[in-house]
């Protein structure tokens, strides 16, 4: 994103890492120790960063292509059209379209004016804001039989109703394909998820989470397939890499209740 306002890679800043400028000298200092283990953040790839971004090496619109066409190789099926959730799934759709031989194409149209609705501090807020942020193309869809592909499923708040959102125009099928694994657990190093009892994965199988957002099928990227997109050797390999959303192996012990959710509980 940097190089939007004019600037020119160099290199990452290392973890610890203080780089300063005095004029046209470059001035690195390591001001903490670093980490004995890497562990990069995956959903960083997954949703986080943008696409035109680079980190670990990686070029993120080529990883969340990489992702769908591992998606499609694990769990494809028939249908007519592949549409991405718009906007951080959109390399993913076009490399399950890829993988699978299903055309892509725009299915839903998202309001940019409105923000991440899992991180929203209540449920009515988040609901609020799916129904605002997508709408339906329904010449794109109506008689079709629909993969729609999503980056994640959080909290599970958008997904039912864009599944109905789709039936609603017309799809005759919809089945809805997840370019990460379930999040079973909450992250304590800075993604706002909440707690893990506010995690649809940590409360409900696959087949009922399908049955709850109305989807025909389900399907997540297993973690194996997840990081053979990510990596520059394309194994499956988690070394150097945080999947503690996923698994609930944290790279450090953590706590039960950190500050935030405690500070919450003593607004509610």
């Amino acid at each position: 994103a940097l190089t939007t306002v004019g600037c020119v890679d160099i290199d990452e800043v290392k973890p610890g890492e203080i780089v300063t400028l005095q004029g046209a000298e470059l001035h690195r200092r390591q001001a903490l120790t670093p980490a004995s283990t890497e562990a990069r953040c995956t959903f960083e790839f997954v949703y986080f960063s943008r696409p035109d971004s680079v980190w670990a090496g990686r070029n993120v619109h080529h990883v969340r292509q990489r992702l769908g066409e591992e998606l499609a190789a694990e769990s494809g099926i028939e249908a007519d059209v592949v549409i991405p959730v718009p906007d951080s799934s959109i390399p993913a759709a076009i490399g399950y379209s890829r993988a699978s031989g299903i055309p892509h194409n725009d299915g839903l149209i998202k309001n940019r004016y409105i923000g991440r609705t899992f991180i929203e501090p209540t449920q009515d807020l988040r609901e609020r804001g799916v129904a605002l942020k997508f709408n339906a193309l329904a010449e794109n869809l109506a008689g079709k039989r629909v993969v729609m592909i999503d980056d994640s499923m959080v909290r599970g708040t958008t997904a039912g109703p864009l599944v109905k959102l789709i039936r609603d125009a017309g799809a005759t099928e919809v089945h809805l394909r997840i370019t990460c694994p379930p999040i079973t657990h909450a992250c304590h190093f800075g993604v706002d998820m909440g707690h893990d009892g506010d995690l649809m994965a940590a409360r409900l199988s696959v087949d009922k989470m399908r049955e709850h957002i109305g989807a025909d099928s389900l399907a997540f990227l297993s973690l194996e397939g997840m990081m053979r997109a990510i990596r520059h050797d394309g194994t499956g390999a988690t070394a150097g890499y945080c999947n503690a959303c996923f698994t609930g192996d944290y790279v450090m012990p953590v706590h039960e209740a950190p500050p935030k959710l405690s500070f919450e509980g003593a607004l509610a």
